[in-house]
């Protein structure tokens, strides 16, 4: 009887527990951080409504400390093993991840201009001072930069490497992935078509993980994607109406572009991915980590 509870607890191949396990009860340690550190929030900063900036604050708190605290104790491996060593690759990852990012979505924009499914409007600075613009453009990125790393340290970090030790590096994407999508659900304007665009772009980020074997390249590829395709090219941001550097309006056909979510609900997702697939390719063949 023992042995029974053993195999279905304990891993086979070292003592800790399985990676369902794991993941469970990441999950148990996560919720309450969370809704302590909200709280907290509520009592220290009474008067301050800070909306997306607060949710990733409070997300920061909650995911880093809880995939801290579950890695080393549940998962019995150092944190930077998540692919989170700081070395000279570390910079390299994330700019190129930025780079790529920019390539996708300026794409995107090229493909709804050329179709006449898009129409440029105006700049932010052709109706706000250059001070509002400049502090909207530090906000809303460091507001990226947050959601980048919570969202890549929960997805690409624990969950996926957490699932690919329990069944395989496939599953794990998929899995992953679906997680990912399903996290999504809750933004303005969600449906089974945004669900599954998200879940590709999941696996897109997946791969850059895979790729160079480093968590900093889909951490570059994720504060990219949305600093990008929201405040400079103008388009939502996974349903999210975020400050934009460019002011467009969409026209076409919604199963190309969209519609009100953003490109991630569209057709038009697909020749972009293939880009930033290729070219997180051909920087990982110069950039993988070496076994």
């Amino acid at each position: 009887m023992k042995a029974f509870f053993k195999n279905i607890f304990i891993s086979s191949d070292e003592p800790r527990l399985r990676a369902g396990w794991r993941l469970f009860l990441h999950l148990l340690i996560i919720v309450p951080i969370g809704m302590v550190t909200g709280a907290a929030s509520k009592v220290l900063f009474p008067f301050w409504r800070g909306g997306i900036l607060q949710d990733q604050l409070i997300s920061l708190i909650a995911i880093t400390l809880s995939v801290f605290i579950a890695r080393r104790w549940l998962d019995k491996r150092s944190f930077t093993s998540l692919g989170l060593k700081v070395n000279k690759k570390t910079g390299l990852d994330l700019l190129a991840g930025i780079v790529i990012t920019f390539l996708m979505m300026g794409f995107i924009y090229f493909i709804m201009f050329s179709m006449g499914w898009l129409t440029f409007n105006s700049f932010a600075w052709d109706t706000e001072s250059a001070s509002s613009v400049a502090l909207n453009l530090l906000g809303i990125f460091f507001v990226f930069v947050l959601v980048g790393w919570n969202e890549e340290l929960l997805s690409r970090g624990y969950q996926l490497q957490n699932l690919a030790d329990g069944i395989n590096l496939t599953w794990g994407v998929i899995i992953s992935s679906a997680i990912f999508g399903i996290l999504h659900l809750g933004n303005p304007g969600a449906s089974w078509v945004s669900t599954l665009g998200i879940f590709l772009a999941g696996v897109f980020l997946a791969y850059g993980y895979i790729r160079t074997g480093r968590l900093w390249l889909s951490i570059g590829l994720h504060i990219g994607w949305n600093f990008f395709e929201g405040v400079i090219f103008g388009f939502p941001v996974s349903g999210l109406d975020v400050f934009r550097l460019t002011r467009i309006t969409v026209d076409g056909p919604e199963l190309w572009t969209g519609g009100a979510f953003g490109p991630e609900a569209g057709l038009v997702l697909l020749p972009a991915l293939a880009l930033g697939a290729g070219l997180i390719y051909l920087y990982g063949r110069e950039n993988a980590t070496i076994s």
